[in-house]
C-alpha cells in the first residue's frame, strides 16, 4: 500500500506537489481514500490534468460503480479532464453526471464553459421540441433542466435580468420570461442593477427598459411570427397586469403603467391585430385626468403613424359607440383654388392655402382623439410645416427644364416627377403655373403622369382635395381629356392616402358611371391607395368587375387595386385571383394581379408561405416574379435567413430576367432597416454578368437603406454609376439619392455633381438622363424637408411606405406608378402640440451641434448669359504687320493719359473708402461671422415646429427651463406637450395672423419700389 502524507502550512492543507502520488489512492480499497484523492485531483486539476488524464479509465470504473457512494465526484473530475483534452461534448455528458457539483456560481473558464454548452444544448432541444409541437419538458434531458433552472434562479437573484430574458426567449421559456419581468418589476434600482442603459432610460426602473429590451431581442432574434405573437401576448398581460402581475403597491388602471410602457403595448396590439383592447386603453386614458388624456392623444398619434387603416378604423368605430356625434369626417371648404392643368387655363396661386389655425373652435376630448387616430390632425400639422417650411430650389427645376429637348418625352416626364417630388406636399405648384407652355406638350399618358403629379404636389391636403382637382375630374360638362381625367382620381387617392374616409365613394361614382378603360385605370389606381389595408369588401367587389372585363389597361390597376385594399390580410380572395391570372391572356392584368397578390402577403411571414410556393413554382414568369414580392414583402424587415435563402436561389438560376431582377431587389424588402447587411448580401450581385440582377443590387441597397445615408451602401452605388448598362446607372442613380436624401450637404456633393453632369448631356443615354433627374427629384424631396423611411418613430414599419416603394419599383413597367414613391416620404420634423393639439410658438428644444451641420443645401446660383467670343478671323501676314505698327503709334500717344487716369483713381472720392480700409473691413467681417460661428457653433435653439433630419436626432434634447413638458420626449414626429403653467397665455405657430406674404422658407421677400407719379396721354 503505497502512503501519501500531506504536511499543514498554517493549517491549511497543501496541494500535493505530484499528481502520481495522488492518483496511486484510487486503487486503494478503502473508499475514504479514494475520496480523498479525488478531492484532491478536483482542487488541483488545473496543474495536473495531463498527468491525471492518463487513469480516465480508472475514474471511469469508479464512475460506473454503482456501489461507490461519490459518483458525482467521479463525474466532475472526468468532465474537468476532458475539458481540458478539448473534447467538450464528453465534458458536458460527466458534467450533467456531476448534478449539483457544478457551481453556476463559480466564474472560472470550466465553469463557463460547460455552462454555455448546457445552455446551447438546451436550447437546441427546446428549439426542435418547438417545432414538433411538443414543448413538454420530458422532451428534454432532466439533467440539463435542472442546470438551467439553477442558472435562471442565478441570474434573477443577481438582478441580471437582460440574461433572463434572452435565455428565456432563446429556449422558448415563456414561463421563465414572465417569472423575470414580475421580478424586475419587484426590484427598485439600485447601483448592483444590471439592467444597465435601459434602466436609466426611465424613472420607472428596470421594468421599463426590460420590456423594450423583450421586444427588441424579439424582432432581433426570432424568426417564427408564431412564437413572436406569443412573447408579445405575455408582455400586453404583463404589462395590463391582466395575469396578477402588477408590481405590488402599483394603482389600479392603466393609467398608473409608464409611459414606455403604454407605447410598447400598443404597438404589441397593433402587431397582434387588437384594436378592440388598443380601443379600451384609449378610452381608459381619455376619460382620465389631465395628464392621461394627453397620453392617449400620443398613443393615437402611435395609431396613426403605423398606417394599418383597418385597425384605425376598427378603432373609429369602438370610439363612435362612445360618443356617436363624433364622426371625424374631413369636409370640403368653399372657395378653394383649383391648381394648374396640363392643358391650359392658369389658376390662382394655391401654394399657402388651408394656413389656418388647425383648430379653429374647442373641440370635446373624444373629438379630438378621433382626428387623430382618422389622421385628419397629424396630416394637417405635417402639411402645415410641409407649406410653411418649403426650400425647394425652383433653380434646379428650370436648369433641367432648359437642358431638355422640347421633343424628349422621357426627359419631359421625368421632369414634371422630379417637379412633383420636390414640392410633395407643400402645395407649391408655382413652377407649372410658370410654364403652361412647356406643360401642355404632355399628351395621352404623359398626360396622365402629369395630372396625377398634382395628388403628389397636394398630398395631405384632404380638406380641399375635391376644389383642387375641380378642373380635371370627369365631369358631363366638359369634354377635357380622359387622360387628365384619369390622372385626376389617381391625384385625389393620393392626397388621401391612408385616409379612405369620405373619398371612396366619391371615386367608385366614376368608376361605375364609365366604360373608358383609362378613367378606370386611375379610378382603380386612387381607391387602391386611399383605401390601402381597408379590407373594405364592397369596393373590391366593384374593382373585381373591371378586372373581368379583361380590359389589359384598367384590368393592370385592377388587380393592384384588389391586392391594396386586402393588402396584410392573407384574405381567401387571394385565390380567385391568382386563378383569373392563369385565365387571362393579357400579361398588363397578370403582372398587376401578381404584384396584388404580394400585397395581400404583406407582414405575414411564414403564413404567406403556401401562396409563395404557389406563385415561386408557378411555370409562368410573371407569376413567379410576382412571387419575388410576394416574398419580400412577406417577410420585409425581418432579416429571414430563410427569405434570403429563397431570394438568392432564384437570382441566380431563375430563366427569366425579370425574375431575377426582382429576387435581387426584394433582399431590400427583406433588409429593410439593415443597410450594412444588405451591401454583404449584394456585393458580388453587384459584379453580375447579367445587368438586370446588376439593377436589382443597386435598387437593394436603396430600399433597405431609404435616408440612412449608409457609407458601404454609398461606396458600392458609385462604382454603378458609370455601369456599361444605361438602366443600371439610372437604378444606381435613384437608389443613390433614396439613400442620401436629407443628409448633410457634404455627403450629398458628389452625387449632385454627377446628376448635374447628367441630365443635360445629350451624349449620355437617354435612361441614364431620366434617372438623373428622377434623383434630383427624390434628393431634395418636399421641400428639403421629409425623408424616406420605411418605420415609425416608435419602431414599426409603415405599411404605407412599404407598399408605396414596391409600387414605384413596377415603374420599369409603367412609368406613372413613380409617383406612389411619395407614400415613403416622412416629413422631418418635430412638432410639439398641447392639449388643444395646437402647436404653442414658445416650445423650444436645443441642437448640440452647429446650426451648419444640418442646415439646408446652398441654393443654386443663376447663371449670367455671357456674350459668346467671335473667333478671330484668318488674317495675312502683311495685313498683320501693317496693323501692328498702327496699334504701336496709337499705344505711344494713350500711354501718357493712362497714367493720369490712374493717379485720379487712386485717390478716393469724397465719403468712399480707399481700396486698403475696403480689404480691411472686409477682413474685419469676416473676423465677426467666424466669432459668431465658433459662439453658436456648439448650440442653438430649435422652435416649434422644427425641421430635425435623422442624423439631427441625436443632437436633440430639451430646454431646462421651459414650460411645456412631453408625456413621452422623442427627438422627431409630433409631440403631445403638458402646460406646467396653465395660467399663463399661449401663443400658437399656426395662426391666421401670419402674414400671407411671407415666402415659403418663412423669410419677408423685398418690397417692390413704388412708380413715380405720371401722367397718361392716349396716342
Amino acid at each position: 500500500m503505497s502512503v501519501l502524507v500531506f504536511g499543514n502550512h498554517g493549517g491549511q492543507a497543501r496541494s500535493p506537489h505530484s499528481g502520481a502520488s495522488v492518483l496511486c489512492l484510487l486503487e486503494e480499497p478503502d473508499d475514504s481514500l479514494k475520496v480523498f484523492a479525488l478531492e484532491q485531483l478536483n482542487a488541483s486539476i488545473e496543474e495536473f490534468w495531463f498527468q491525471v488524464s492518463g487513469s480516465i479509465a480508472l475514474i471511469e470504473a469508479l464512475y460506473e460503480d454503482e456501489t461507490f457512494t461519490n459518483r458525482e465526484l467521479c463525474a466532475l473530475v472526468l468532465s474537468k479532464v476532458f475539458y481540458h483534452l478539448g473534447d467538450l461534448d464528453e465534458a458536458l455528458t460527466y458534467a450533467l453526471g456531476a448534478h449539483d457539483l457544478v457551481d453556476v456560481n463559480e466564474a472560472n473558464d470550466y465553469s463557463k464553459t460547460i455552462l454555455a454548452c448546457c445552455v446551447d444544448t438546451y436550447t437546441a432541444q427546446r428549439k426542435e421540441a418547438a417545432k414538433q409541437g411538443n414543448l413538454k419538458e420530458d422532451q428534454v434531458d432532466g439533467r440539463l433542466l435542472v442546470i438551467v433552472e439553477r442558472l435562471f434562479e442565478k441570474c434573477m437573484n443577481d438582478r441580471q435580468f437582460e440574461q433572463a430574458v434572452g435565455l428565456a426567449i432563446e429556449s422558448h421559456r415563456l414561463d421563465m420570461l414572465g417569472k423575470a419581468l414580475v421580478r424586475a418589476s419587484e426590484c427598485a434600482p439600485g447601483p448592483s442593477s444590471e439592467v444597465g442603459s435601459l434602466a436609466a432610460e426611465s424613472d420607472a426602473g428596470p421594468k421599463c427598459g426590460l420590456v423594450q429590451y423583450v421586444l427588441k431581442t424579439t424582432h432581433r432574434s426570432i424568426s417564427s411570427k408564431r412564437y413572436r405573437d406569443d412573447i408579445l401576448e405575455l408582455v400586453v398581460r404583463f404589462v395590463r397586469g391582466d395575469d396578477g402581475s402588477r408590481a405590488p403597491g402599483a394603482a389600479p388602471g392603466i393609467g398608473a403603467t409608464d409611459s414606455s410602457d403604454l407605447t410598447s403595448i400598443i404597438k404589441c396590439l397593433m402587431i397582434l391585430d387588437r384594436p378592440d383592447e388598443a380601443a379600451e386603453i384609449l378610452l381608459e386614458l381619455v376619460n382620465g385626468p389631465d395628464e392621461d388624456v394627453l397620453m392617449a392623444y400620443q398613443l393615437a398619434f402611435d395609431v396613426y403613424e403605423a398606417e394599418n387603416q383597418a385597425f384605425s378604423s376598427s378603432i373609429r368605430s369602438i370610439l363612435a359607440k362612445s360618443k356617436p356625434t363624433g364622426d371625424g369626417v374631413a369636409k370640403e371648404e368653399p372657395g378653394a383654388a383649383p391648381a394648374p392643368a396640363p392643358d391650359g387655363a392658369e389658376p390662382r396661386d394655391t401654394s399657402m392655402e388651408g394656413a389656418e389655425a388647425v383648430t379653429e373652435e374647442p373641440k370635446d376630448k373624444m373629438t379630438l382623439l378621433d382626428q387623430i387616430v382618422s389622421g385628419e390632425i397629424p396630416m394637417e400639422l405635417e402639411r402645415q410645416f410641409l407649406a410653411r417650411n418649403n426650400a425647394t430650389d425652383l433653380q434646379i427645376l428650370k436648369n433641367i427644364k432648359a437642358s431638355v429637348e422640347p421633343r424628349n418625352s422621357v426627359c419631359h416626364g421625368a421632369t414634371v416627377f422630379a417637379n412633383a417630388m420636390m414640392n410633395a406636399s407643400t402645395t407649391n405648384d408655382s413652377f407649372l403655373r410658370e410654364n403652361l407652355d412647356w406643360l401642355a406638350r404632355a399628351t395621352n399618358w404623359s398626360k396622365f403622369s402629369a395630372t396625377a403629379g398634382l395628388g403628389v404636389i397636394h398630398k395631405g391636403n384632404i380638406k380641399n382635395s375635391r376644389s383642387v382637382l375641380s378642373p380635371y375630374l370627369p365631369s358631363s360638362a366638359s369634354s377635357s381629356s380622359p387622360y387628365s381625367e384619369g390622372g385626376s382620381l389617381y391625384a385625389i387617392g393620393m392626397m388621401h392616402s391612408n385616409h379612405s374616409a369620405g373619398i371612396t365613394e366619391f371615386i367608385l361614382d366614376f368608376l361605375v358611371s364609365t366604360q373608358n378603360e383609362v378613367i378606370q385605370h386611375g379610378a382603380c389606381l386612387g381607391l387602391g391607395i386611399a383605401g390601402m389595408g381597408s379590407e373594405d369588401t364592397a369596393t373590391f367587389e366593384e374593382i373585381k368587375n373591371v378586372l373581368y372585363n379583361d380590359s389589359a389597361v384598367a384590368g393592370e390597376a385592377a388587380g393592384l387595386a384588389m391586392g391594396l385594399l386586402f393588402a396584410g390580410s392573407g384574405t381567401d380572395l387571394a385565390e380567385e385571383m391568382l386563378a383569373y391570372a392563369h385565365d387571362t391572356q393579357h400579361e398588363k392584368i397578370i403582372r398587376g394581379i401578381a404584384i396584388g397578390l404580394a400585397a395581400i402577403q404583406y407582414g405575414r411571414e411564414e403564413k404567406a408561405d403556401v401562396m409563395i410556393e404557389a406563385m415561386t413554382l408557378d411555370q409562368d414568369a410573371i407569376l413567379r416574379y410576382g412571387g419575388m414580392f410576394a416574398i419580400g414583402l412577406a417577410y420585409c424587415g425581418t432579416g429571414d435567413n430563410s427569405a434570403i435563402q429563397k431570394l438568392l436561389h432564384f437570382a441566380v438560376s431563375d430563366v427569366s430576367n425579370d425574375v431575377r431582377r426582382a429576387a435581387v431587389l426584394c433582399l431590400g424588402f427583406v433588409l429593410a432597416g439593415n443597410p450594412e447587411l444588405c451591401v454583404r448580401s449584394v456585393s458580388l450581385l453587384a459584379e453580375s454578368y447579367n445587368p438586370h440582377v446588376r439593377y436589382g443590387a443597386a435598387m437593394a441597397l436603396g430600399i433597405s437603406g431609404a435616408g440612412s445615408g449608409c457609407r458601404e451602401s454609398i461606396g458600392l452605388l458609385q462604382s454603378l454609376w458609370k455601369d456599361s448598362t444605361d438602366f443600371v446607372q439610372q437604378g444606381a442613380l435613384i437608389a443613390s439619392a433614396m439613400l442620401l436624401i436629407e443628409q448633410p450637404e457634404s455627403r450629398q456633393e458628389k452625387l449632385r455633381e454627377r446628376i448635374n453632369h447628367l441630365h443635360g448631356n445629350r451624349g449620355v443615354e437617354l435612361m441614364t438622363r431620366m434617372g438623373a433627374i428622377m434623383a434630383s427629384g427624390i434628393l431634395d424631396a418636399a421641400g428639403r424637408n421629409s425623408t424616406l423611411s420605411l418605420h415609425t418613430d416608435v419602431g414599426g414599419l409603415r405599411r404605407s411606405a412599404v407598399l408605396g416603394l414596391a409600387l414605384f419599383v413596377q415603374h420599369w413597367y409603367w412609368y406613372p406608378l413613380t409617383h406612389t414613391i411619395a407614400l415613403a416620404l416622412k416629413p422631418t420634423a418635430l412638432i410639439g402640440v398641447d392639449g388643444t393639439l395646437a402647436p404653442p410658438s414658445d416650445f423650444k428644444t436645443v441642437c448640440d451641434c452647429s446650426r451648419t451641420t444640418f442646415a439646408y443645401p446652398a441654393k443654386v446660383a443663376v447663371e449670367s448669359k455671357k456674350l459668346k467670343e467671335k473667333m478671330p478671323k484668318a488674317m495675312l501676314s502683311t495685313s498683320r504687320k501693317k496693323k501692328t505698327d498702327e496699334a504701336g503709334k496709337a499705344d505711344k500717344g494713350a500711354e501718357v493719359d493712362k497714367v493720369d487716369k490712374m493717379d485720379e483713381d487712386t485717390v478716393p472720392a469724397r465719403g468712399e473708402k480707399s481700396n486698403a480700409d475696403a480689404l480691411v473691413d472686409n477682413a474685419d467681417k469676416a473676423d465677426a461671422a467666424v466669432e459668431s460661428e465658433k459662439e453658436g457653433a456648439s448650440r442653438f435653439e430649435l422652435g416649434n415646429p422644427a425641421r430635425v433630419v435623422p442624423m439631427q436626432r441625436d443632437f436633440v434634447r430639451l430646454v431646462d427651463d421651459n414650460r411645456w413638458r412631453p408625456v413621452r420626449f422623442q427627438q422627431a414626429g409630433i409631440l403631445v406637450l403638458k402646460n406646467t403653467k396653465p395660467d399663463d397665455p399661449v401663443e400658437y405657430a399656426f395662426t391666421d395672423e401670419e402674414k400671407a406674404g411671407e415666402n415659403a422658407t418663412g423669410e419677408q421677400p423685398a418690397a417692390e419700389p413704388a412708380p413715380e407719379p405720371f401722367d397718361y396721354v392716349p396716342s
